[in-house]
């Protein structure tokens, strides 16, 4: 190298030298700012003493009136995860299916998914941090993940029609504001559809329009065109009565309604004009009540629908001929859909694998279904949501439900670009090429981001429409198996582990071998426990052939619980036989 080269080469290494030191004066002169800001403002959202929060898989969730001081904290780290994502995010203020009094918030990652695990420990030292210390903790996760403080952050903000909601919104700009960040107030909307809208947003119109009407339009068209040439149906009726659970899936629903052009007659019920959040309604209670939402007008044989208070979970449900109550909850949601789909990939001829994901609590008819007479592969995943997410995106089409009706379907990249190039390849036979645009339309109606009530509600009628089911036919392709779920008290619920993604006890010692031999008493008897993740319970699943059956392996089990997992109060008693 000449003499010239090497003082130029020199130069342009002191040049950048000093410019990095230039910049980390900057920054760090911004950060101490921002970070004084941030504790200076928490007077403002005081910390109550004596409580601590968690956030989980639900995000945080508990009585609204402590959560202001959670609400701004959550604005601060919404602002610092947009920075290291170089991206829009998104929080959600909902509690889904719970009381109207509580409230609760979450974060939405890039793509419409949920909080990145690794962040949630990030949320809950935040929000237990006390007011002075705020700056520290703040510091504590710039530095961990090398935030750049100097980028700019961009918010997505959205609520529940909780009466709460309007006050801690304010509580989240305030942090949001502090840090600098832009946001969009989008108001009430459905969980689901700010899933979706930061998704369209961040891959610039791809997923769709980042408007609320684009999320209807989308859903819309793609439902018509899928109900198009359908011809006279003998069984299935367009009929349908939704219980809104008095929340914002009702709102929405009537929204929708003008662009699905009367192609399905919709009557909403529990549509918050009178009537609390989720009381007596919603999807929530339809299944653990097993029976309909009072004051509901039903027919035998007519198809009804609920959702939760923030529109995630969806489940069907119906009178017989007899007037007995009949659930199609998200385990039949699951193996409609999934044999649907298996139908559009067969015909299509593309070779793509199609799975389904449950948790533990699935019923073991629908797996035994799945698995044996559809042959479908299934897999289990630990409760909660992101676990069967997370576990989805192995297959090429991933199917995931929970029996509590929150699901949805995703597509894997390859998978979708497959799809797409063969419903436009006039080369294949017109029957590929229909199955692959009618699977194109599927993709489009399905809300790949997260569980989404309106939008399950829709795939489901479109394949009840293709195949010409009533309610009943849905509900003959199996015969649900009986099933309690119990809670024991105890005094300290981290003293069970369980491992096989929550369906084998590792402690306390002998817990297992005793639900072994249980089990190994009754006829297509099966039982599992789990720790609850909020409070000192264990939930205790059983079921078997008959009800009474199930309830008194869910008692033996749960008597093994108190007596090895550290219950308290009195033991538990066994079910009433009357």
């Amino acid at each position: 190298m000449s003499k010239v080269m090497r003082y130029f080469r020199v130069v342009q290494v002191s040049l950048c030298s000093t410019w990095r030191q230039v910049r980390t004066v900057y920054r760090t002169g911004k950060m101490s700012d921002i970070l004084a800001e941030a504790v200076k403002g928490a007077a403002a959202h005081p910390r109550p003493e004596g409580i601590n929060f968690t956030y989980g898989t639900a995000g945080f969730r508990d009585k609204s009136t402590i959560l202001d001081p959670v609400l701004y904290r959550m604005g601060l780290l919404a602002a610092l995860r947009s920075k290291a994502k170089k991206a829009t995010v998104a929080a959600m203020i909902t509690a889904s299916h719970n009381p109207e009094p509580d409230n609760g918030v979450k974060l939405v990652d890039p793509m419409g998914e949920m909080l990145e695990a690794a962040w949630e420990k990030h949320a809950t030292d935040l929000a237990n941090a006390k007011d002075e210390d705020i700056g520290s903790a703040l510091q504590r996760i710039i530095d961990a993940l090398d935030i750049d403080i100097s980028l700019p952050s961009d918010v997505f903000v959205a609520r529940d029609t909780r009466p709460s909601g309007p006050p801690l919104t304010q509580a989240l700009l305030d942090g949001l504001k502090v840090m600098g960040s832009t946001f969009t107030d989008f108001g009430i909307l459905t969980t689901p559809q700010l899933h979706y809208l930061v998704r369209c947003h961040n891959s610039r119109g791809a997923y769709g329009e980042t408007t609320e009407e684009g999320y209807y339009k989308k859903l819309a068209q793609a439902f018509l065109k899928l109900r198009e040439d359908a011809g006279t149906k003998k069984k299935y009726q367009p009929v349908v009565i939704i219980d809104g659970a008095n929340g914002v899936g009702a709102l929405k629903t009537r929204k929708l309604q003008p662009h699905l052009n009367d192609s399905l007659k919709i009557t909403v019920c529990n549509d918050g004009s009178s009537g609390k959040l989720n009381e007596k309604c919603g999807a929530d209670f339809v299944k653990v009540q097993q029976k309909p939402p009072p004051g509901m007008e039903i027919q035998p044989g007519q198809r009804c629908v609920s959702f939760d208070g923030d529109a995630d979970r969806v489940v069907f449900f119906y009178l017989n001929k007899d007037g007995v109550f009949n659930l199609l909850d998200g385990d039949k949601i699951s193996t409609l859909i999934a044999g649907y789909l298996g139908e559009l990939v067969s015909a299509s001829g593309l070779q793509l694998n199609i799975g389904v994901v449950q948790t533990a609590y699935a019923n073991g008819s629908s797996t035994r279904y799945l698995e044996d007479v559809m042959k479908v592969p299934v897999s289990c995943a630990k409760t909660g949501v992101k676990h069967l997410h997370h576990k989805a995106l192995e297959f090429d089409v991933g199917v995931y439900f929970e029996a509590n009706g929150h699901g949805t379907v995703l597509f894997s990249d390859q998978a979708e670009q497959k799809i797409k190039v063969a419903s436009q390849d006039d080369s294949l036979d017109s029957g590929k090429r229909e199955a692959a645009t009618r699977l194109t339309l599927m993709m489009d109606l399905i809300n790949q981001t997260v569980g989404d009530a309106i939008s399950d509600f829709l795939v489901v009628e479109t394949i009840l429409s293709t195949r010409d089911w009533a309610a009943d036919d849905w509900n003959m392709q199996y015969k649900d198996l009986p099933s309690r779920l119990l809670k024991i008290k105890v005094k300290d619920r981290t003293a069970v582990q369980t491992t096989d993604a929550e369906r084998c006890a590792t402690a306390p010692a002998g817990l297992q071998e005793a639900i072994n031999k249980l089990v190994a008493k009754y006829q297509q008897g099966r039982s599992f426990v789990r720790p609850s993740g909020t409070e000192d319970v264990v939930r205790v699943f059983a079921e078997a052939d008959t009800q009474a059956i199930a309830d008194m392996l869910a008692h033996e089990v749960s008597v093994q619980v108190y007596q090895l997992a550290g219950g308290v109060g009195e033991q538990p008693q066994p079910p009433s036989t009357s």
